[in-house]
């Protein structure tokens, strides 16, 4: 058979198959033929994820989609995606009101509040009426008094010589975007009252505070005010129901799990994805079973009864459960049963690291997703710094060899010591003056050592400021992780910025989590 010519196939397309014959297929019939592949923009495309960094989905613990047959889902800051600045000005301005009519001054109606000032996983130090942050071992790295930085000394002073226990009641933790307005509100009026030179119980106001926010959810004061004005407070996600709807095309069934009430679940949901897509005629549709009022995490360690909701009453449950309806309560014991699963084949997503992904975590074998929507702009800030933490790694290589030479001389001096003191009575001059410029050179470097950690202070002061103006990187404290960022990466399989991140994977996509190394492992 004749050779075709290669002349007319693209160096890069060129591909060769055996065609067999279905008539006589003989060896000596066998032909190959080239064909013309669509590989052009597979081999010019850029290496690396074509997925932007900030819509990717992250993994601290390997997990197969293939192998999860129900994805469960809390609604408040996982589905629905709060305008965070507009909730906390809202929930600001009712804790404020709660408070005059509690009998605190009216002059707090006028105080300016920064929604700026927090981030999640600050500590309350109700004794003091600090705020603090820490990293992964509770070392206390940054705090604030009011707005007030607290020094060194002080930090020092109060927190270093006995372990720190959050658990305790002097602490309160701040773990969920909901409570941002607290510590918000609590240093600006920290602030404002001791200016004016009123003597602050720390600890009163920060009850307060707590229990004033607490009645105006449950008085309807917020809760009322959003849903009334949804898309004031709440953005809508136009790829959430194809991410939902890609999910259950791959056969994974879906559950609701929310502290919510139904009413508030009902407006909330319809928002989110009624007329979504043609193919869901209702927002429950989505759902296979949809459960309300689940009061996490009490949801995850007791056994409350699970109920079905009939218009404006309740009646227990009755197996199997029914996709289209509402429940309310129940526990996870029962709920896996209802499901028919094994722990392990379901995956829960949630905001809240204690009430959705630790004690998830903890009391039960779900793999876990957290969403942070801080996550996206965590990211970019990181992006931005990348030069910065280059020259903080060159400079902290140039510390570790100054002290490599620190070493050195000082062996040195010490030998040299040595040798003077063997000559009792010779001359030591030459040993005298070698001595001295060892001296010298111990201040040479010295001072090095000293502009160095200046600049690596400098640098990393200008990295914290790419990230939040008061408290730095929300994952990352110092050269650690922050106390928060270490729970993100205990208790949270994966984690990314929103729901919808899934829809650029498959649902049988394997995350693998990066090699983890130890100290003596780096370099290498």
């Amino acid at each position: 058979m004749e050779a075709r010519s290669s002349a007319i196939v693209p160096r890069a397309t060129r591909y060769t198959v055996a065609l067999v014959s279905q008539i006589d297929p003989k060896p000596e019939l066998l032909t190959t033929e080239q064909l013309l592949l669509p590989l052009d923009d597979f081999l010019t495309r850029a290496v690396g994820p074509s997925i932007p960094r900030t819509e990717r989905v992250f993994c601290n613990r390997n997990i197969k989609l293939s192998e999860i047959s129900w994805v469960g889902f809390d609604m408040d800051y996982t589905l629905a995606i709060y305008d965070q600045p507009a909730m906390d000005d809202l929930s600001i301005r009712a804790t404020i009101d709660k408070l005059v009519k509690r009998g605190y001054p009216e002059f707090i109606n006028a105080v300016p509040v920064s929604t700026e000032f927090p981030v999640r996983g600050l500590l309350i130090d109700k004794r003091f009426g600090h705020v603090l942050k820490m990293d992964r071992y509770k070392h206390v790295h940054k705090g604030y008094h009011g707005f007030r930085e607290l020094t060194k000394e002080e930090l020092r002073a109060l927190y270093h010589s006995k372990k720190i226990r959050p658990a305790t009641p002097r602490y309160h933790w701040i773990d969920t975007l909901y409570a941002l307005s607290e510590v918000a509100t609590y240093a600006a009026l920290v602030d404002a009252m001791e200016k004016r030179g009123y003597a602050v119980d720390y600890a009163k106001l920060f009850t307060d505070i707590r229990e004033c926010i607490d009645e105006a959810h449950r008085d309807g004061t917020i809760l009322d005010e959003v849903a009334s004005k949804l898309p004031q407070y709440v953005h809508r996600d136009d790829e959430l129901a194809p991410t939902l709807h890609k999910l259950r095309s791959a056969g994974k069934r879906l559950f609701l799990l929310t502290n919510s009430r139904a009413a508030y679940t009902e407006k909330m949901m319809t928002y989110l994805l009624q007329g979504a897509m043609s193919e869901y005629p209702a927002w429950k549709n989505y759902f296979d079973v949809v459960i309300c009022a689940a009061t996490k995490p009490v949801f995850f360690t007791e056994r409350r009864p699970l109920l079905e909701r009939d218009g404006e009453s309740t009646k227990p449950a009755v197996l199997p459960l029914e996709r289209g309806k509402m429940y309310e309560g129940g526990n996870l014991p029962e709920l896996e049963r209802a499901l028919g699963v094994r722990g392990d084949e379901v995956l829960y997503v949630g905001d809240h690291i204690y009430g959705d992904i630790l004690r998830s975590k903890k009391d039960s074998a779900w793999r876990t997703v957290m969403i942070m929507q801080e996550l996206e702009t965590e990211i970019s800030a990181y992006e931005s710094c990348k030069a910065d933490f280059d020259t903080i790694a060159q400079l902290e290589e140039a510390r570790e060899r100054l002290e490599d030479d620190l070493r050195y001389y000082q062996a040195r001096i010490k030998e040299l010591g040595r040798q003077i003191d063997g000559r009792a009575n010779g001359s030591t001059t030459e040993l005298e003056a070698e001595r001295m410029r060892f001296k010298r050179a111990i201040e040479r470097v010295r001072g090095r050592f000293r502009q160095t950690e200046a600049e690596v202070t400098a640098l990393e002061r200008r990295t914290d400021l790419r990230f939040h103006p008061y408290w730095g990187s929300l994952l990352k404290e110092a050269n650690e992780q922050s106390s928060f960022g270490k729970q993100v990466d205990d208790y949270a399989c994966l984690y990314t910025s929103r729901v919808s991140n899934f829809l650029s994977y498959s649902p049988q996509q394997t995350f693998r989590s990066p090699r983890d190394r130890m100290s003596h492992e780096l370099g290498v």
